[in-house]
């Protein structure tokens, strides 16, 4: 299966990237577990010269930290490519490195190498030496025979008529340039796995910063989605409440009541100044959602001056709770339709709020017929657009019911309790 990542962008819009701290952290990681493992090698394998094969090794060591950083800085490149794309740069680019890595290493170690034969032959008396060719010999004790005249006189060959001389032994040749690009290539290939090995992590991280962007833009874009919805949502209460006030203010005129319609419209100018100043999808004050009620309830009571009652129940330590703005407004609206508006007696409409184990209840209910038949899609429509908000807002974390009870008809809200430190006036 093909993996692809391309044009992966940050919420910001920018590309995501492993951070310089936590490259370098990972080079520092790689190189310091190579730098203790040849270490360990070196003294288990007892070699000669420790101190001085110890800085040197150290010195290797810093010196490819510096190469893997040149070989981040090309592989950057490829970051929004894909999978199959950075793999192929990881392998052609980490061999000019390698080589590069082999030949700091060649030079740093090269006279060690010397040293340390040199070292062993000392410990057996042994004379190591190159000549002017660049071979290197070992001077080796020999025996002969005396020359005639320097043995006893009795003829007969003795310990002591022999000569010990030395002679020279070639054990290495001078080196070749096929002989350097082989240890070259020895050392190279070993550095090639470690920078792979290296390249293998680093796209590793990449993958998990792109997949953490990719999860910060998915959930800007759910926020975005229900910010949309919860728009939506809003503007959908308000052509209703316009259609019944103009409505209501139309029979005013018609029937000749100027003074009352005049009111109206003053009471409806203050409702829309009041539910224009919040943000549509914004949460606002309890105190603030009953307010905005009551303005309304103002404005029907213009029509309905003798039938329409309205009781308010909020409690001084839940007026800073938070709930959806005009969330109460469908509920008001079906309560003077279908309570207020089809009888001629007094109905009372309630408003009130508690708080139950940390859950805010809001409840609206009124003492009316209940829902007349014949009503249910008009009244069901408003229900389901309180209740689609909620859910938009808190999920289903929620609790709604709205049916007929005795004397009358209740809604009821369950939602989580949160408060602001200070209200909006």
């Amino acid at each position: 299966m093909a993996i692809t990542n391309t044009h992966d962008t940050a919420p910001d819009g920018s590309v995501p990237t492993v951070s310089f701290r936590t490259v370098l952290f990972s080079m520092i990681v790689l190189w310091a577990t190579y730098f203790i493992l040849t270490t360990v090698r070196a003294m288990v394998m007892d070699f000669d010269l420790q101190f001085e094969l110890g800085w040197r090794r150290l010195l290797v060591t810093v010196i490819g930290v510096g190469f893997t950083i040149v070989l981040w800085l090309l592989l950057r490149l490829f970051d929004t490519r894909p999978l199959w794309i950075k793999i192929s740069g990881a392998i052609v680019l980490a061999m000019p490195v390698a080589l590069g890595i082999g030949q700091v290493n060649y030079l740093v170690f090269k006279d060690m190498e010397f040293a340390q034969r040199q070292a062993y032959a000392e410990k057996y008396n042994l004379n190591l030496r190159r000549d002017e060719s660049g071979n290197l010999l070992i001077d080796v004790p020999v025996r002969r025979p005396a020359p005639p005249g320097q043995t006893a006189g009795n003829g007969t060959q003795t310990p002591q008529d022999e000569v010990v001389d030395s002679q020279s032994v070639l054990i290495e040749s001078a080196e070749t340039s096929a002989d350097f690009w082989r240890k070259l290539l020895d050392v190279a290939l070993g550095r090639y796995f470690l920078l792979l090995a290296w390249a293998s992590t680093y796209f590793a991280l990449l993958a998990g910063v792109q997949a953490r962007a990719a999860q910060r833009r998915e959930e800007q874009f759910r926020s975005a989605a229900k910010a949309a919805e919860l728009l939506s949502l809003r503007y959908q209460v308000n052509p209703h409440f316009l259609f019944n006030t103009l409505n209501s203010l139309s029979a005013l005129v018609m029937t000749g009541k100027a003074e009352r319609a005049e009111r109206m419209i003053q009471t409806i100018s203050r409702f829309y100044r009041h539910s224009l100043a919040n943000e549509p999808t914004a949460d606002v004050s309890l105190i603030d959602e009953f307010d905005l009620q009551k303005l309304y309830l103002d404005i029907e009571a213009v029509r309905f001056p003798t039938r329409l009652v309205t009781v308010f129940d909020l409690p001084a330590d839940l007026e800073d709770a938070r709930v959806p703005g005009m969330i109460l407004q469908p509920l008001v609206e079906n309560s003077v339709k279908y309570a207020v508006s089809p009888v001629s007696r007094p109905v009372t409409i309630t408003m009130a709020a508690r708080e139950e184990f940390d859950r805010l209840v809001i409840t609206v209910g009124d003492d009316g017929p209940g829902v007349p038949q014949g009503t249910r899609h008009g009244f069901g429509i408003g229900l389901a657009n309180v209740r689609d908000r909620l859910e938009a807002r808190f999920g289903p974390d929620i609790g709604f019911s709205s049916a007929p009870v005795p004397g009358g008809y209740c809604t009821e809200i369950r939602i989580p309790l949160t408060r602001t430190t200070s209200r909006h006036v």
